[in-house]
């Protein structure tokens, strides 16, 4: 049985599995203390257009990845960990009398939903989680409230079922990263009035989390991603989408490479960070942000942060949840550390094992 958006109150360890618009990423960790330790990790592309701005277009085909993915990181866990994107949930903050009972909570809840969700109840998975006493009023609880359209969630299930996994835990993407933060955090000498930007760009989108006091406070998906470089070098050196891929990676282009490709790409991403940025700005009471971090699988390309931080003239920093943990013998840990700016939504899955 499938524990609800926020899974169920836990206990035995859970594999996280991040199923992006261009790979599944998996990953388990284990605790020492206060120590984690990667034991087992992979991730594996998928066919083109099996994942389409994160909504499950192929569920066979998936399914296929997430068997073969689970294959080669050789781990046992089986229980499953995954989210579903921002752009699919819909949160509200309700407020409910404090004494209430919780089988009572939970059906006013259902009532109070509907007037929120612009969804049949019944196509909707949902899910609350109690957040505590609201400061101005002492009688009455903070609730959060999560609603996601069901197939988001249903079709992630299925892709995971058929690799051999049992769905535990659906999350939102946003939390999952925010989980993640806590251990990126005293890397950073955080304290509780630093205003962190997250921005994580993948094949296809660019996510913004802004997280303040070790809470997220604003999240704000758009199209844009590695996938756009891939495609010029395609155009401009007549490559097919698997040799750019390669390229990208590898290098071997032409001596053109870098001026006329690399660094107009470089100056897009500059661009839609800063627009970002400019949208959270002008929806909240923030002006400034303290720190970018950059994550996802276009954060390690070389000299960007560096970039971005010249730019904007903000404080950049490429994201590595694993800075300070142990990995297992059996784990690849120079591609690990090549893959970690776009592990963060994986390794907060993981660590709802430890909730």
């Amino acid at each position: 049985m499938l524990d609800g958006l926020f899974g169920g109150r836990k206990s035995r360890s859970l594999l996280g599995v991040d199923i992006s618009s261009s790979a599944v990423k998996v990953l388990e960790l284990s605790r020492n203390g206060e120590k984690y330790r990667v034991e087992s990790y992979a991730a594996m592309s998928l066919p083109p257009q099996s994942v389409v701005e994160k909504n499950v277009a192929e569920v066979e085909a998936v399914g296929e990845i997430v068997k073969a993915v689970l294959s080669r990181s050789r781990t046992n866990l089986t229980r499953a960990a995954a989210a579903v994107p921002g752009s699919a949930v819909i949160t509200k903050v309700l407020r409910m009398p404090a004494d209430m009972p919780e089988s009572a909570l939970e059906t006013q809840i259902s009532l109070e939903a509907d007037q929120y969700i612009p969804y049949p109840l019944d196509e909707v998975s949902l899910d609350f989680e109690l957040i505590g006493v609201a400061e101005d009023s002492p009688d009455q609880a903070e609730v959060l409230l999560v609603a996601c359209r069901r197939d988001n969630v249903d079709t992630r299930v299925e892709a995971l079922e058929i690799g051999g996994l049992e769905p535990k835990v659906m999350d939102v993407e946003a939390y999952a990263v925010e989980r993640s933060f806590s251990l990126i955090a005293p890397q950073l000498g955080c304290d509780e009035n630093t205003v962190v930007a997250i921005v994580d760009i993948g094949a296809s989108m660019m996510s913004l989390s802004v997280i303040v006091d070790g809470e997220t406070v604003y999240t704000r998906d758009q199209l844009f991603g590695g996938r756009q470089l891939t495609e010029e070098i395609q155009r401009r050196y007549g490559l097919s989408a698997e040799e750019a891929g390669l390229a990208k990676k590898q290098g071997g282009l032409s001596d053109d490479y870098d001026t006329e490709v690399l660094l107009p790409f470089k100056e897009a991403v500059i661009q839609q960070v800063s627009r970002s940025l400019q949208f959270f700005f002008s929806a909240s009471q923030y002006s400034a942000v303290d720190t970018i971090l950059l994550a996802g699988g276009v954060a390690a390309m070389q000299g960007l942060a560096e970039l971005v931080e010249e730019r904007l003239s903000v404080k950049t920093v490429v994201a590595n949840p694993f800075a300070n943990m142990a990995i297992a013998p059996n784990v690849d840990a120079i591609r690990l550390s090549n893959d970690a700016p776009s592990m963060l939504i994986a390794c907060g899955l993981a660590l709802r094992s430890f909730d």
